[in-house]
């Protein structure tokens, strides 16, 4: 079981900064002990805090993950992948690179294409694409503002990679493009190695 400690960085990471009362009720637990909670992750380094004035008053305090809480959601095999990325460009050049994603995307696009086989409504598809997602470690989620639909991925689990060759994003975007069909657009909205704290995409029928 998730101690609460857990449960508040996966509620920063999952949900961006927030208030002690909003992550305490998140928490189901009191103001105090999620305070209690948040002074020992300040301590360890892994969430920091800004206040801000906002009219008459204490200030307001938010808090949100430090970079350093980016190593509790691992990314997966980083130092293996940096090295076979290395190896390939060492090996075949940038071509080489180029290849290798492009093999990675295919298999990854067949295999995506099979498990939203027969599922028609752009909904469905959406939400099926979000659970392969999460599954594969990106903490995915999705909701829907009328038409239009917004796939959240609260984590990257090969960040490192893709900050090493971002061929990796090009080919992510071009996958949920294919798989969702020619009938849909999809653009990237939010971009964690532009800055963001999440990758995003926009979705909506052509």
């Amino acid at each position: 079981m998730s101690t609460p400690v857990d449960r508040i960085l996966f509620q920063l990471k999952t949900r961006g900064p927030a208030e002690t009362l909003a992550l305490a009720n998140a928490l189901g637990i009191s103001r105090q002990a999620t305070l209690q909670h948040l002074e020992r992750l300040v301590a360890e380094g892994l969430v920091q805090h800004v206040d801000e004035r906002r009219g008459v008053g204490r200030p307001r305090r938010t808090w949100s993950l430090t970079p350093a809480a980016q190593a509790r959601f691992p990314d997966t095999h980083a130092q293996l992948t940096l090295e076979m990325l290395d190896a390939v460009r060492a090996e075949f050049g940038e071509d080489g690179v180029e290849r290798l994603i492009a093999r990675r995307e295919a298999v990854t696009a067949a295999a995506y294409a099979t498990a939203l086989s027969g599922v028609s409504s752009l909904e469905l598809r959406v939400s099926r694409l979000a659970a392969l997602r999460s599954a594969e470690g990106y903490m995915a989620e999705w909701s829907r503002d009328g038409e239009v639909f917004t796939l959240v991925e609260n984590h990257c689990p090969i960040c490192a990679a893709a900050a090493a060759c971002q061929g990796f994003c090009r080919a992510e975007l071009e996958v949920f493009r294919d798989v969702l069909g020619p009938d849909v657009s999809v653009e990237r909205t939010d971009h964690i190695l532009a800055g963001a704290r999440r990758c995003a995409y926009r979705i909506a029928a052509a």
